[in-house]
């Protein structure tokens, strides 16, 4: 197997490739300008900013910013600052945009956020809260896959080389006792890196056997006829782990606390009304994809997708370390030394005015 540094250098060419194609672009699309929140009269803009740039992913695992966004929680907070957002398929070109200043804060999953950070030798990025866990599933074609044995031999999608949902995939078959070149994909099992986006016509013509994604892909696998073989939660302590963080430049950060607060503050109005009003909030989160993509989720692909998905302040911090060893007992990561990549004061801040309950950096914060 390659030496993880030159199996590390060979991911970043990777993650530079989709860069290049997004250049054009700013490095993700610019989410459609829908938005009908309106400004409070005589609001005044926080921070004395005219805008905060806030970037995330078409996927119901992002539900938080589709639902913010869609409600107008996240105008409503920011004041007379608007609120303009991005949308991206990638963790890569989403942690360039928040590097480059193209975005200000993102709804990103922990592995780019633990390569962003690790890369800069942790000079880029504050994780500086948590969103949702779960979400997460293998689904396999049933003809061809009835047991965890079957997966042998077989070709599994995962959505990039190195992406949250590869890193565990290649953990997971590690446990199985499988061996699998990190880089290439090819072992005892064959990984086919597949865009999300792509991957039910893949599984349809027989390109692959199955996949390991999140929602709301997974659920449209299985309306395709695939069968949930597991659900990744249950790998996890408390069936909790991390699969969306909120992270934010540091430079960002530091100009502009009161910014970074104000987005906080409707993150966590948002996951507080997603909690006490599921059936909308679902429809607000498919009524903003539709929104985004043109195109809105049918309620067989929808509804379970949603059902196994937690929305949460906290950033399971305590999971994100393990991933982070997951990827480098895959051959996809020196051990990185995150001591740092929280900054959790903030939202500790809206916790205790909202009366809940503060959160944890699991000794990964940075006081």
């Amino acid at each position: 197997m390659p030496a993880p540094t030159a199996l590390r250098r060979s991911l970043a060419v990777a993650a530079v490739l989709p860069l290049l194609a997004l250049a054009a672009c700013g490095y993700g699309s610019e989410a459609k300008d829908t938005d009908t929140a309106e400004v409070a009269a005589g609001a005044e803009k926080t921070d004395g900013l005219d805008s905060v740039k806030i970037g995330y992913f078409g996927n119901l695992t992002h539900a938080t910013a589709l639902v913010g966004r869609e409600q107008g929680i996240f105008q409503k907070e920011l004041g007379a600052t608007k609120a303009s957002y991005a949308t991206f398929n990638a963790g890569p070109s989403e942690i360039e945009a928040l590097n480059s200043g193209s975005i200000d804060i993102g709804w990103i999953g922990p592995s780019p956020a633990i390569n962003g950070y690790a890369k800069s030798d942790g000079k880029n990025l504050r994780i500086i809260g948590g969103s949702a866990s779960g979400g997460v599933k293998l689904v396999v074609d049933p003809k061809k896959i009835k047991s965890v044995a079957d997966v042998r031999g077989k070709r599994i999608a995962t959505p990039q080389l190195g992406n949250t949902q590869d890193v565990a995939f290649l953990n997971w078959a590690a446990d199985q006792g499988w061996t699998i070149d990190p880089q290439t994909g090819k072992g005892d099992v064959t990984v086919v890196r597949t865009d999300n986006k792509i991957t039910p016509d893949a599984y349809r013509s027989g390109s692959v056997d199955g996949a390991w994604v999140p929602e709301p892909t997974a659920s449209k696998l299985v309306a395709e006829g695939g069968k949930v073989l597991l659900d990744e939660s249950a790998l996890w302590p408390e069936k909790k782990f991390v699969i969306t963080n909120i992270v934010v430049s540091q430079k960002f950060l530091t100009a502009h606390p009161k910014a970074v607060e104000a987005v906080l503050k409707a993150s966590v109005e948002t996951n507080k009304w997603i909690n006490a009003n599921p059936d909308a909030a679902k429809k607000a989160a498919n009524k903003q994809l539709a929104a985004d993509s043109g195109k809105a989720l049918p309620a067989e692909v929808l509804d379970p997708a949603w059902k196994s998905i937690r929305f949460t302040d906290d950033p399971l911090a305590s999971t994100l370390n393990t991933e982070a060893e997951h990827a480098v007992r895959a051959g996809l990561l020196d051990k990185p030394d995150l001591k740092g990549i929280y900054h959790l004061t903030l939202l500790n801040k809206v916790l205790e005015a909202e009366g809940a309950s503060t959160v944890d950096a699991a000794g990964l914060g940075t006081d």
